[in-house]
């Protein structure tokens, strides 16, 4: 049949891991690709397929074996993994072929770094491959240098500050959760390391990150690791609004409750609001709870807080009718939105990267309370790198008290460390527009992307070893 591979740039599939902190990014890259005249669709589970509604990007789904209601379903994390593999392969692959011999073959699977098997998957079908990392650069150079022998498990004392090319020097607080106690989630450590099992054979490696962000870790390891940085993947319409109507992910595995958030946010004055959000994964204590509540109320701040129905069940219907006064409680809220709005003053996060990502684009001062996993090292790097806000201190027992808390709010918000503070977050909005705008780091990155995908368009060129090079 003939071929209209010229009314596209190429076709590319992208594979996010099945949670919303992955499938974002993910989705964004796509709108990216597809705003530069690249064929996108994305390949999701059944489970989160139908969450998905984005114009200009197809949508296709894959089994991870768990097709009613996803992770939950399956034992455990191992189970999950090892499933998704077997049933990702072969219903990956199956995508791939529908396209075969349809006007717009698939020239390129971008996949999620947790997810290397899909790398396998492309090969097999002659076609590139690009690993798509969601983590900093920080912390992918630590998980490499574990990975390849070059760092030990478990840390010593003496190990400590840990010394890696292009980063600061690491203490143990700083550390990565899951590489303090190995032993505790296995499974999960494994999945962090095996993302670089077959990494020298991806044709392009991608970083949700930017040059002026973390150029020193990416020199630092770029010998190793020349991975593209593309970042920051969040909605145009927050950073360059080069892509139209592009102001929201368009992907939510939750009901939206964003009108009442915004509607009470019009009522305060400009940066009098802390936004209180822990994402969607962190479970705090039923005390440490407590102590943020009343820590809330003492501060006299205005405050709108992110808590899951799961959350909101641990705090005393006392304390939640006593800070309605300054507060505003709501299970979901459109954080890109709220973080956007001329009321927010600070941003109290537990440090997952894209949380991170949207405080430094939105350009909002933070308190950082890291609780697991790369959140440790995010944090470090907002208190002391970037210096856009403050890091909590947890006591013995591991909880951040009410006293404290109160002493960073207003340290971020009115203390004199917080002019400091405020001037460096602005100058990030700059430098994380800068990036992804037309001309920028990323923009060029992303542009070199699309044109090698354009010349393998029009010749049919097969794959061939590129690891981010012509």
């Amino acid at each position: 049949m003939e071929n209209n591979r010229g009314c596209y740039r190429g076709h590319v599939v992208l594979l996010p891991y099945p949670s919303q902190g992955h499938i974002n990014p993910l989705l964004q890259f796509a709108k990216r690709l597809a705003s530069k005249g690249v064929k996108a669709t994305l390949a999701t589970t059944s489970y989160t397929v139908n969450s998905v509604r984005v114009p200009n990007i197809g949508v296709e789904p894959i089994s991870d074996g768990f097709d009613e209601s996803g992770f939950a379903q399956a034992a455990d994390e191992e189970t999950f993994l090892q499933s998704f593999k077997t049933n990702g392969s072969r219903t990956l692959s199956q995508v791939l072929n529908k396209f075969q011999d349809s006007e717009f073959p698939v020239n390129c699977v971008v996949y999620d770094s947790f997810l290397p098997w899909a790398l396998d998957v492309a090969k097999e079908h002659g076609i590139f491959g690009a690993s798509f990392f969601t983590n900093s650069a920080t912390v992918c150079s630590i998980l490499f240098h574990i990975h390849h022998g070059l760092i030990s498990l478990p840390f010593k004392p003496e190990d400590i500050p840990l010394l890696i090319p292009g980063l600061p020097p690491l203490n143990f607080v700083d550390l990565p959760g899951m590489l303090k106690k190995p032993d505790s989630n296995p499974a999960y450590l494994r999945m962090q390391l095996n993302q670089y099992s077959n990494l020298d054979k991806a044709d392009w490696i991608f970083g949700n990150t930017f040059q002026a962000l973390e150029s020193e870790a990416a020199k630092g390891i770029a010998k190793l690791w020349p991975a593209k940085l593309i970042g920051p993947m969040i909605p145009s319409a927050y950073l360059d609004g080069q892509i139209k109507g592009d102001n929201g992910y368009g992907a939510s595995l939750w009901k939206p409750l964003g009108e009442e958030c915004i509607d009470w946010l019009e009522t305060k004055a400009p940066k009098s609001v802390v936004y209180v959000s822990f994402g969607s994964m962190v479970s705090l204590t039923a005390k440490q709870m407590e102590e943020f509540a009343l820590g809330l109320k003492e501060s006299g701040v205005n405050f709108l807080w992110v808590v899951r129905q799961s959350e909101l069940i641990k705090l005393p219907n006392e304390i939640i009718d006593s800070v309605k006064e300054k507060g505003l409680l709501v299970t979901w809220c459109n954080q890109l939105e709220a973080l956007a709005h001329e009321s927010i003053g600070c941003f109290v996060t537990h440090c997952g990267w894209n949380s991170i990502l949207e405080g430094l684009s939105l350009g909002v001062p933070m308190v950082a309370v890291p609780k697991w996993a790369d959140q440790m090292t995010n944090a470090k790097f907002v208190e002391e790198i970037w210096e856009v806000g403050v890091r909590a201190k947890e006591d013995d027992e591991g909880i951040v008290r009410k006293e404290e808390f109160v002493g960073y709010l207003k340290e971020v918000m009115e203390g004199e460390k917080s002019k400091e503070i405020k001037k460096n977050s602005r100058k990030w909005r700059e430098l994380a527009k800068k990036a992804i705008s037309e001309g920028g780091s990323s923009d060029k990155c992303i542009t070199e992307f699309v044109e090698h995908l354009a010349r393998a368009n029009r010749t049919g060129e097969a794959n061939t070893f590129l690891n981010g090079k012509d």
